[in-house]
């Protein structure tokens, strides 16, 4: 009863704030965003919060974490802030094109001239809103996923990164997302990436919390890769054990194209991040890859689907976790195999390493198959480390605690291996080596942390 009192609550404040505020809410977006506004707002009111009986929600309550009183910048009120000045990521020295986003919103202040390819856009949605209109919501459906249906009702502002046809990005775009406040704060965050026929870009996302505060961000993501395209995208989260996280990302693929999607979770409060992948075209292939380091009573929750719906097309999944103390991790992954999609080849694995009795791991890979040309395969394991190796280590002069780190790196090193992006590689090595020691604890060099 009480659960259901407090999802009651949940959606109540929400529909409220949307219903008092729409017109605030419009008036500080753009029009292809307030276009599905009003649906999202019946969809969200029509499901509610998803419970823990809905089978891909099955290991978070979403209802509480969306309880607490957020405030809204609704008003969209200028966050007193030049990150480019105040602002180093730990990931530096790439060569990138960098931009930033301060809560929900696009920085472009004291924005320096990115060198990009010429038909190359990165900025606001609404300053390129004719490129945009058949693309955004097209994956997002308001219809199917409640969380997806309050961000887009909500979200005011949104970030598109555009590559025409046949053009190569060979520097990679970074995008910084800051969390800013001095107040407990909800941001709604938007992405829409479109890769034109045989584009090619890099995309690296770095999440990060400036301020000693409790902050709720939902994203939502829209990916359309093109004919002969090929996207890396990798998403980097450094933020703090305040924070909570609900990102939810769509990505179609046409015909042979290539997708290369990282999600890396270093340090969090809550996260829990969907992945829906749909190859429309033949012959495309993705490489989805993910890794959590989570101690105390951080919590991460990963749910993947990839629909082979036509034929010729490869997926390979590998999703690693490593929980000490009472940390909780899960992983759902589901493999859907349609009729049509004859010569599939699919293979998802998630090995999971528990430091401690205390820490718990649900993990449930899935395959749906409905073709008979297939090859595909699925497994998981969860674990501790191997008393054989600290012992025989300890007995050549390191110390236990010196060995689990280096047994632990080697077991993740698997997931940093596969990142395409050789700078972004290394620096990922060396992030997690000082994680596991416990030396990483705020950005480096931030002004903003100090």
């Amino acid at each position: 009863m009480n659960q259901n009192l407090n999802k009651l609550e949940s959606e109540k404040q929400y529909i409220d704030i949307y219903a008092q505020c729409r017109d605030m809410i419009n008036n500080h977006s753009n029009r292809v965003m307030n276009s599905l506004r009003e649906k999202a707002f019946e969809d969200f009111k029509r499901q509610g919060f998803p419970t823990r009986k809905v089978e891909r929600y099955k290991y978070t309550n979403m209802a509480e974490l969306f309880a607490p009183d957020y405030g809204l910048n609704l008003s969209r009120l200028e966050i007193p802030v030049n990150p480019y000045d105040a602002f180093k990521c730990d990931v530096p020295n790439m060569s990138t094109s960098l931009y930033f986003v301060v809560n929900d919103a696009f920085y472009d202040k004291a924005l320096p001239k990115a060198e990009l390819p010429e038909g190359v856009f990165v900025g606001r949605l609404a300053d390129a809103q004719d490129k945009v209109s058949d693309f955004y919501g097209k994956l997002a459906d308001t219809s199917e996923d409640a969380i997806t249906a309050l961000n887009t009702m909500l979200a005011q502002d949104a970030l598109l990164i555009y590559v025409p046809k046949n053009v190569k990005v060979d520097r990679a775009i970074q995008v910084i997302n800051i969390l800013r406040s001095d107040v407990e704060l909800m941001v709604n965050r938007r992405v829409l990436i479109v890769l034109e026929q045989g584009a090619d870009a890099k995309v690296l996302f770095c999440d990060h919390a400036a301020d000693d505060r409790k902050f709720l961000a939902t994203q939502v993501v829209e990916v359309f890769v093109g004919d002969n395209a090929h996207l890396d995208m990798t998403c980097l989260e450094e933020t703090h054990y305040k924070n909570v996280r609900v990102s939810n990302v769509y990505i179609d693929q046409k015909a042979n194209s290539r997708v290369d999607h990282n999600v890396i979770t270093l340090h969090n409060g809550v996260t829990r991040n969907r992945t829906d992948l749909v190859f429309s075209g033949e012959g495309a292939e993705c490489y989805m890859n993910g890794c959590v380091i989570a101690d105390k009573e951080q919590r991460v929750d990963n749910n993947t689907l990839i629909d082979h719906k036509v034929p010729h097309c490869d997926s390979h999944e590998l999703y690693k976790y490593v929980l000490d103390n009472k940390a909780v991790g899960a992983f759902a992954g589901k493999v859907l195999v349609r009729n049509e999609a004859q010569k599939t080849n699919s293979q998802m694995t998630n090995q999971n390493l528990c430091a401690t009795k205390e820490a718990r791991m649900y993990t449930q890979p899935m395959l749906e198959i409905y073709a008979d040309d297939v090859k595909c395969a699925h497994g998981s394991t969860v674990g501790q480390l191997n008393d054989k190796a600290l012992f025989y280590m300890q007995q050549r002069g390191i110390s236990l605690e010196e060995a689990r780190s280096l047994l632990q790196n080697a077991f993740i090193g698997e997931v940093i291996d596969r990142i395409q992006v050789e700078p972004l590689r290394d620096r990922l090595r060396h992030l997690v080596e000082k994680r596991f020691r416990g030396e990483l604890n705020k950005c480096e060099g931030c002004k903003l942390c100090r």
